[in-house]
């Protein structure tokens, strides 16, 4: 089995408004993001062509954050919620050392929304839990939109050409070629993992496999909300 890792390539999102009504940001101007923020799902994009989902917002402390993986998990990387980096969500300050990284928003001490984007729609996100075998899952991602499945192996080790993954939880939701790391898998309002990539595609089958949620939050002292 041949497991396509969730790749990084620049794609299109929408343009987050950085500020109140009828602003807008000058050539090459970084500008904030005002609450609420970005929900999980949405693309997220860091320097050198880098896209990854935005998985779950979270508190740590008593500040907003959010968790992603992938290419965005290095330690003071920008985030951006546009391609052409013009709005900053946050700044990644922890990386685990299964690259799953906690960046924390610009102004932190203002609540983003705790829920995951549908492609359409909004799933709030109030708890986190360990999946279970046979467990009906979704994942929301920007380039397959919405995709539910179930949970058909836990605790998975997955060999890769350059390591081993160990871990894993995998299902049978589909994923395409482009897919962004990161994206949020839940069920329901519980968090459950963060994608790490898959095999087959959406036409012709496949499976695909993330990152248990439980681990990540106790390792960032992190909590769904």
């Amino acid at each position: 089995m041949r497991l396509r890792v969730a790749i990084l390539v620049a794609g299109i999102a929408a343009v987050l408004t950085a500020t109140g009504p009828g602003a807008s940001a000058s050539p090459g101007e970084v500008r904030p993001v005002a609450a609420p923020g970005a929900e999980g799902g949405r693309a997220i994009y860091g320097a050198g062509g880098v896209r990854c989902a935005l998985g779950f917002n979270v508190r740590q402390n008593g500040s907003y954050s959010f968790l992603t993986a992938g290419g965005c998990a290095q330690v003071g990387m920008p985030i951006y919620a546009d391609p052409a980096m013009t709005v900053q969500l946050g700044t990644v300050v922890s990386v685990t050392s299964a690259s799953v990284a906690l960046a924390r928003y610009v102004e932190p001490s203002v609540e983003r929304p705790g829920s995951v984007f549908l492609y359409p729609g909004s799933q709030d996100i109030t708890t986190a839990g360990p999946p279970v075998v046979g467990q009906r899952v979704c994942r929301s991602g920007p380039i397959a939109g919405l995709r539910c499945g179930s949970v058909t192996a836990v605790n998975v080790t997955v060999n890769l050409p350059n390591g081993t993954i160990t871990g894993l939880v995998r299902t049978t939701i589909c994923t395409e070629p482009g897919e962004s790391p990161g994206a949020p898998y839940f069920s329901g309002g519980t968090a459950v993992g963060l994608e790490i990539g898959g095999v087959g595609t959406c036409v012709s089958g496949g499976s695909s496999y993330f990152r248990p949620i439980s681990p990540v939050l106790s390792a960032f002292g992190a909590s769904v909300y």
